[in-house]
């Protein structure tokens, strides 16, 4: 380990590695496990049931700018507490629920604890605790929370099969209000702007006048909303795409089950880089990778080699731009902003995750999957052209930056 990465920064990814596996695992990722099993017993077809994902991602986009506010207001830790909290009222609805309308209220209470208490706010958390260092620990803790289903899938299974799914949902909410509330208003380390007065904080890496703040965050948003729309549609429908280029089934098994360990990987190499990554390089890399997948598969066609091939680039694309779109905030704003920037970037790439699968789906069901790598072909190119003016913008600043420093 690095000299910088102190007993604090453990106990910090520690703590928000818990709590975020926790709440991926009993919320985004519990209704692969959950979804089936409860549709039956509430009398809603299983379309119905997982239809919960999208009310939670949009009711979450849309409070992503009140949380935002609030983070920057209240601080990470007791945004973080809320969300444990609404988090375990939610499940507890859903453990109540007889039919579709406490169903659905829990899973709007669901979105609102998700933008409370995933990803944006925790990253906020460690930016808070760890200052410069923090595109470090946000990296590592993304290892950890990338298990989420690997974990949790099994051990809901479990639950379920021993207790039954009410009573899974009970203990789920246990779980948020005696495992994760006490770690984030006990055990996470206290803010460094609190205990060092670091008069940084404000200090923005680039120096972006007003005008190119708005630009840029416009570029930023609109890049990676546009590349989570490509990898959140794409993902839930790989077999079948696999399946449209003549994989057996249980290549398409293999080849997607990979996807998901593969995209950890490339976490893990963008850790290993440190303080030397640099989240624009990172996301034009994972981009191309991505768009390389896709043109390969449309170009030459497919054999069980290119599938394998295609399944490298787009598992190692997509998991190193999940690490650049967390990151991008830091890299252009103040560590004081980094929060607020973060939660407004989720609205946006929330409401298109939530109907990225629905579009991929139809595509591929109606036009097939030349068609639908066809889209993600013209996506990514545009997302790509984004991140490059982005970039440009950058240079720019810093250029103009150093010339005022001379003069």
């Amino acid at each position: 380990m690095p000299k910088s990465f102190s007993l604090r920064s453990a106990q910090t990814v520690a703590v928000l590695s818990v709590t975020q596996l926790v709440g991926w695992g009993t919320s985004f990722d519990m209704l692969g496990v959950m979804g089936r099993v409860i549709a039956p017993d509430l009398g809603l077809s299983n379309e119905v049931a997982f239809s919960g994902l999208t009310i939670m991602m949009v009711v979450g986009g849309l409070a992503s700018p009140v949380t935002g506010r609030a983070l920057a207001r209240l601080g990470a830790a007791k945004v973080l507490a809320a969300s444990s909290l609404a988090f375990a009222l939610g499940l507890l609805v859903l453990a109540a629920s007889q039919g579709i309308i406490l169903y659905a209220i829990a899973w709007l209470v669901m979105g609102i604890a998700g933008a409370m208490g995933l990803s944006a706010p925790a990253y906020a958390a460690v930016v808070e605790r760890e200052g410069l260092n923090g595109k470090r620990i946000i990296t590592i803790m993304m290892l950890f929370t990338g298990l989420s289903a690997t974990i949790f899938w099994p051990l809901l299974t479990l639950l379920t099969a021993h207790f039954g799914w009410r009573a899974t949902f009970v203990i789920c909410a246990a779980g948020h209000l005696f495992v994760c509330l006490p770690l984030y208003l006990l055990a996470l380390p206290r803010p460094i702007l609190a205990e060092q007065g670091d008069a940084g904080h404000r200090t923005p890496p680039v120096p972006l006048s007003a005008k190119g703040k708005r630009r840029a965050f416009v570029l930023i948003a609109a890049a990676t909303t546009i590349s989570t729309f490509v990898t959140f549609g794409l993902a839930p429908s790989l077999l079948e795409i696999f399946r449209q280029y003549g994989a057996s089934p249980a290549l398409a098994l293999q080849l997607g089950s990979a996807r998901g360990i593969i995209g950890i990987s490339a976490r893990l190499v963008d850790m290993l880089l440190g303080r030397r990554g640099n989240p624009l390089l990172s996301a034009i890399i994972g981009i191309g990778l991505m768009l390389s997948g896709f043109l390969l598969l449309l170009v030459a066609g497919a054999s069980t080699a290119q599938l394998v091939i295609f399944t490298l680039l787009f598992g190692f694309g997509s998991g190193v731009m999940a690490v650049a779109r967390a990151l991008l905030p830091l890299a252009l704003f103040s560590r004081s902003e980094y929060g607020l920037h973060s939660a407004r970037l989720s609205l946006p790439q929330n409401l298109a995750n939530a109907v990225a699968p629905v579009v991929f789906t139809a595509i591929l069901d109606r036009a097939g999957a030349p068609t639908a790598l066809a889209v993600c072909v013209v996506l990514s190119l545009s997302s790509l052209l984004l991140v490059l003016a982005l970039g440009l913008l950058v240079r720019r600043a810093t250029a103009a930056g150093a010339l005022l420093a001379k003069a």
